[in-house]
């Protein structure tokens, strides 16, 4: 195990112990899909406390984990979330603006990668999940991504453009492997499946997936770095003995 995993794994158990012991809620920072692999490696080590993973909207990638719960401590806290729209100042100059675009000019303030969540990126107008401890930073000192002049201002709700929809897709795959299922969805060829695989960029209900073969269950939530989430549903067998898959695909 590297040495960052190990920091990370006494860092969450800390905070399972604290909350555990002093009754309050402990929060990590935003946790990748890999950092979470490591918490959930760890589960059957920590103090029997609650916890919840929590992005700022459903279908997020980067969550930040809460330890503690109404049941044991007998009242709800709000994750320390914000959300902040970035909109061109100026739109018909505005340049065609990712998700790179963003997070370099948001790195660029000096601002730890663990305080930013989610990117979502809509009409070239960007919604961070952050912080709430470099919200107002980032709405004072955030000016300009790319060559564009930008304003940033904190979202009272969630915007509905920034929530998840869903959209039903159908598959016809010759079995429920998951390799099987994201190369026939993301219509890659198997090889280049595998290679997500490899390069541990294919994560189930928030654990990464290095075994290829290993088979969906209804329910089970996919996300595939770089292409998307989806949602696993069911399957039937069609008239020539191949398997149809219904799936839920985040959009």
């Amino acid at each position: 195990m590297e040495q960052e995993d190990r920091f990370l794994q006494k860092r969450i158990q800390d905070l399972a112990q604290r909350s555990y012991q002093n009754d309050r809620y402990t929060y990590t920072g935003f946790l990748s899909m890999g950092e979470q692999d490591v918490f959930y490696r760890q589960l059957g080590q920590l103090a029997e406390v609650e916890w919840k993973l929590w992005g700022g909207t459903e279908g997020c990638e980067r969550q930040v984990l809460r330890f503690g719960g109404v049941e044991s401590l007998g009242y709800e806290e709000e994750f320390p979330i914000a959300c902040i729209a970035i909109c061109p100042v100026m739109e018909k100059f505005a340049d065609k603006l990712g998700h790179r675009d963003y997070l370099g000019a948001l790195m660029n303030l000096g601002i730890e990668r663990s305080t930013l969540g989610d990117i979502i990126q809509k009409d070239n107008r960007g919604y961070l999940f952050c912080l709430e401890q470099v919200a107002d930073y980032i709405t004072e000192h955030l000016d300009q991504v790319k060559h564009t002049n930008v304003r940033c201002q904190r979202m009272q709700e969630i915007p509905e453009a920034v929530k998840p929809q869903l959209q039903e897709a159908s598959l016809v795959v010759s079995s429920l492997r998951v390799d099987g299922i994201v190369a026939r969805l993301y219509h890659l060829s198997r090889s280049q499946s595998m290679e997500l695989f490899r390069e541990k960029k294919i994560a189930v209900n928030g654990k990464l997936l290095e075994n290829n073969s290993g088979h969906l269950k209804a329910g089970d939530l996919v996300s595939v770095r770089g292409y998307g989430r989806f949602i696993y549903e069911d399957c039937h067998a069609t008239k020539k003995g191949r398997l149809g898959v219904r799936v839920r695909q985040y959009v």
